[in-house]
């Protein structure tokens, strides 16, 4: 690391990259089964849905790690996991397979003072506050487990990773609700073009598929219901049958590292950041501005952060939710911003597949955008079987698209009016 900051930014690439999902875990696994155009969302296991009219979410399947699926056991030892809550668990796997996957092990306290981490989450440990609170209000109060604010903390999972590899630089966490996974990997990119850090770890957990999380959600309406006999459509951004977004968990992690740094210890390079652009609304707490306004200038933002030309961008990973006002919205945004460069774009909504992962969800889908220009492939909008509105857009229905990606943009947006957009590009 540097030490010091210098008037040219340096540039930043993707050398590690880790995901846990309701379509399983590990990236090779997950990517296989979104191209493939298979649903991770099922009916609610982990808690009784008789009272929350809600029944379908996008869970991390449980069984071996060979399989595609979640055993804790696998990934973190028995003693450490009452530390944590489950987010933190989910993030933990996530992180665990980025780092692997690049290859990045510090040799010398400088390597490991140049080494930071930043996950970060929307909602952060729901169920371990519900389950203490219960215990609090049933008189219990003494018996709180001695982990139970730690496990709960959002910043805990970029403690517990920094802990686990020694990685001694920035800690730091993110928590913008749904923007939190793409603010995180853009402020950490961003410290690494500024000479804070050589290697970041970054991205978002969210385990919020709980009574709490999911009533609250039913509460504000926001919520599918319609589809509670048919799970795998109950995500259907776009789709003019469409009634509310599936709340799914989950993570994703990047390791970005700058680019010399890179090249120095011959490291895989995925894509690099290409840009990184926020806005605010100004407008509601949750619904976006007429016209998604702030969408429009979290991407010019971008665009202009990376000195992107809006004709270099050929696929967009959209926000997406399958919510009745903000997909059509996020449409009008991306058809106004880009003009008619629009008609030659492929967009398409992961969370057709995954669900919503809240603070988790810009993380997986940067993950989904960098395996978009590493294989040429726009993934699928799953159920998009009558679009609400016509659009010139390809918005890739049901079919994974083989087609020339080198430059993707990803969108996400957060309650508060909080938008962020995030550019990956293939090095040259």
């Amino acid at each position: 690391m540097t030490g010091l900051r210098t008037t040219e930014l340096r540039r930043v690439v993707v050398t590690g990259m880790g995901i846990a999902s309701p379509l399983g875990i590990g990236v090779p696994h997950v990517w296989r089964r979104l191209i493939e155009g298979q649903s991770g969302l099922g009916p609610i296991q982990s808690f009784d849905t008789s009272d929350v009219p809600a029944k379908v979410a996008g869970e991390v399947p449980a069984g071996k790690k060979a399989d595609g699926a979640l055993d804790l056991a696998e990934w973190i030892p028995v003693k450490d996991m009452k530390k944590m809550d489950r987010f933190i668990h989910l993030g933990m796997v996530a992180a665990i397979e980025a780092v692997e996957d690049s290859g990045w092990v510090p040799q010398t306290d400088e390597d490991a003072w140049g080494t930071g981490v930043m996950i970060g989450s929307g909602i952060g440990g729901l169920q371990s506050i519900y389950e203490a609170s219960v215990q609090v209000h049933e008189g219990k109060v003494k018996r709180l487990s001695p982990f139970f604010i730690p496990s709960a903390l959002i910043n805990l999972v970029s403690g517990h990773v920094s802990i686990r590899y020694g990685f001694k630089g920035p800690n730091h966490s993110a928590v913008t609700a749904c923007a939190t996974g793409v603010h995180a990997i853009g402020d950490a990119a961003r410290l690494i073009s500024l000479g804070d850090a050589d290697v970041m770890v970054a991205g978002g957990a969210e385990a919020a598929v709980c009574a709490l999380g999911i009533g609250g959600f039913c509460a504000s309406r926001a919520l599918s219901t319609s589809f509670n006999d048919e799970p795998t459509r109950a995500s259907r951004p776009w789709d003019k049958d469409r009634d509310g977004f599936v709340m799914g968990e989950g993570a994703g992690v990047l390791v970005l590292e700058e680019y010399e740094h890179a090249k120095k210890r011959g490291a895989k390079i995925y894509a690099e950041i290409g840009g990184y652009g926020l806005s605010g609304d100004a407008h509601h707490i949750t619904a976006p501005a007429e016209g998604h306004d702030g969408a429009f200038r979290a991407m010019k933002a971008a665009l202009r952060n990376g000195r992107v030309d809006p004709s270099e961008i050929q696929y967009v990973n959209a926000h997406g939710t399958s919510t009745p006002l903000g997909d059509d919205l996020e449409l009008d945004a991306v058809e106004r911003f880009f003009g008619d460069h629009a008609k030659t774009l492929a967009m398409s909504s992961t969370k057709s597949a995954t669900g919503h992962l809240l603070g988790a969800a810009g993380a997986i889908e940067a993950v989904f955008s960098i395996l978009a220009i590493r294989d040429n492939v726009a993934p699928p909008t799953l159920n998009l079987e009558e679009p609400s509105r016509a659009s010139v857009i390809d918005r890739v229905a049901k079919v994974a698209q083989e087609r020339p990606i080198k430059v993707a943009l990803s969108n996400s947006f957060g309650f508060g009016g909080t938008n962020a957009s995030v550019i990956f590009r293939e090095v040259v």
